[in-house]
């Protein structure tokens, strides 16, 4: 383990920068390389289809009395939920009836509307997820500090951090649960465009280390030209003008996504290494070592990112796999997965792996009838407690 501050180069990098009048003076080579399906990955994601919106509900019902909330209530938090326009929030919610659990209340109008609260099982889960989390609090606030540290200034806006929090492993009121507890770490700021975010008070040297600093060779190190682990979809078929160009890519310097790369010139290979060394990073913030293409979109200022800088994800196939499954881009880590299992388990993805579970076996109860009798009873007794509460 080494530190490296913003002051402080460490010797390989000044190793680095001696070579980069060398190695600068040759432009971004032209190479195209063509994406290949992969069956094993393209799996994984399927698996998390509706996984990250089942849980962000889970979260918002279980803040509520009683745990249970009006379908009216929770549309509010649609935009987070990245549903299809034509997807209704209650026939989401009645996919899952091991989780949510359906009945009906008067609205302020007398009109009855759908409400949903959750099962037993759900709850127990949920708590098992918080005590998950509490657990590990302190490795979830330094993913969160390494993501503020990889930022210009070293803040972004909530708006933001939400697009990366269930990947990163974050509370869903992480506001409140998690930055608001710690202000010898975090402040609230208001952006130009008056937005508020979170800035990191203090850089930690300790955390300014990268993944592949970590795990390099010390001979790599030494020479500061770190190789990033490749690997590619049986059936690629690399050609050797493509083999020689990223042979040679990889012994290009590497520039730590937490060093100003300000001294690169954005149009050489050691830039574009800059750009997979600051993903590569991202990406291993990830608990699940992957996120949506469109996450990552709106971080190009705030990361020091050229234009057009997701066209790496394409260039590098070997390191990054863009998975086009549930009407959706995901990018994936490859090292991050061994024949479609993850190499790294947090104890949350456990828990996730648990809500997968229990959302495949409600639906396919529900499609089997067997919830159907049971909904209409619930939707009976629904009526009748209702009108005792109103009317005595």
């Amino acid at each position: 383990m080494f530190s490296l501050t913003r002051g402080e180069v460490p010797g390989f990098l000044h190793a680095c920068r001696k070579a980069f009048s060398l190695q600068q003076n040759f432009s971004l080579v032209n190479v195209k390389l063509k994406w290949v399906k992969d069956s094993v990955l393209d799996r994984v994601v399927s698996g998390h289809g509706d996984l990250k919106a089942v849980c962000f509900l889970v979260s918002i019902i279980s803040s509520a009395p009683n745990h249970s909330l009006p379908v009216y209530s929770l549309i509010k938090h649609r935009g987070q939920l990245g549903f299809p326009l034509d997807l209704k929030l209650s026939t989401f919610l009645r996919r899952y009836p091991t989780i949510f659990h359906e009945h009906h209340i008067l609205d302020s109008g007398g009109t009855r509307v759908p409400s949903f609260q959750l099962t037993p099982e759900a709850l127990d889960l949920h708590q098992e997820e918080l005590n998950a989390m509490d657990q590990n609090r302190n490795d979830l606030i330094e993913r969160l500090c390494r993501l503020l540290m990889l930022t210009k200034d070293r803040s972004l806006p909530f708006q933001t951090i939400d697009q990366l929090k269930w990947d990163l492993g974050l509370p869903y009121h992480y506001h409140d649960s998690l930055a608001l507890h710690h202000p010898d770490k975090f402040c609230l700021i208001r952006f130009p465009d008056d937005r508020l975010g979170l800035k990191l008070r203090i850089w930690d040297d300790q955390l300014a280390v990268s993944q592949l600093q970590r795990k390099a060779p010390q001979k790599e190190l030494e020479h500061g030209c770190l190789r990033f682990p490749v690997g590619f979809t049986r059936g690629f078929g690399l050609k050797r003008k493509s083999m020689v160009w990223l042979e040679e890519w990889q012994k290009l310097p590497y520039t730590s996504p937490y060093v100003d790369p300000s001294c690169l010139d954005v149009r050489t290979d050691v830039s574009e290494k800059r750009i997979v060394g600051v993903f590569h990073e991202l990406l291993h913030l990830t608990l699940e070592k992957m996120t949506e293409r469109k996450n990552v979109s709106n971080l190009r200022t705030s990361l020091r990112l050229p234009q057009k800088f997701t066209k790496v994800f394409e260039r590098h196939p070997g390191v990054f796999y863009i998975s086009k499954k549930c009407d959706t881009q995901t990018v994936v880590l490859r090292e991050g997965y061994d024949r479609g299992e993850l190499q790294e388990k947090h104890p949350l993805v456990d828990v996730r792996v648990k809500y997968a579970r229990l959302m495949k076996r409600g639906f396919l109860e529900r499609s089997m009838g067997l919830h159907k009798k049971s909904e209409e009873t619930v939707e009976e007794e629904g009526i009748i407690n209702n009108h005792q509460r109103l009317y005595g």
